[in-house]
């Protein structure tokens, strides 16, 4: 395991950002002064100019007392955002439901055939109950 910090990309950037602000106020103590001047100028509108990027927040749980809960990664969502999120959760449950009912057809068709199948058939019922006769069915039928 190592304990050295890391460092991230941004905290990088300010770091090489901050050594080379001070290397070049070293270096414009001797230039003259309209020079230096629109060397700041152009200091200002480079720092105008960086872009900051958007830092979305992870998702975190948050636990008080004796219970825990699981928050959003961005508070900030609209109404397209929450949406968004709650469609798979429908689509899952229709898919869940959907799946259950074509079962239940399924073996509901199935049990039918068989029911059709004994109440057709040459044999009366209560043969399909004799020990003899299932054991029979079992060795083929010789």
């Amino acid at each position: 395991m190592t304990n050295s910090p890391t460092i991230t990309l941004q905290q990088a950037q300010d770091k090489f950002g901050l050594l080379l602000s001070q290397r070049l106020a070293a270096g414009t103590a001797d230039l003259p002064r309209d020079i230096s001047e629109r060397l700041r100028a152009a200091r200002v509108q480079a720092v105008a100019r960086r872009k900051l990027e958007n830092v979305r927040t992870a998702g975190s749980v948050v636990a008080s007392g004796t219970s825990a809960s699981l928050t959003f990664g961005d508070e900030h969502m609209g109404m397209w955002g929450r949406i968004g999120s709650v469609i798979p959760l429908i689509a899952l449950v229709a898919g869940l439901f959907l799946i259950h009912t074509v079962q239940n057809d399924r073996r509901a068709s199935e049990v039918a055939e068989v029911d059709a199948a004994l109440l057709t058939d040459d044999l009366p019922p209560s043969a399909y109950a004799d020990p003899g006769f299932v054991q029979f069915l079992k060795s083929g039928g010789e």
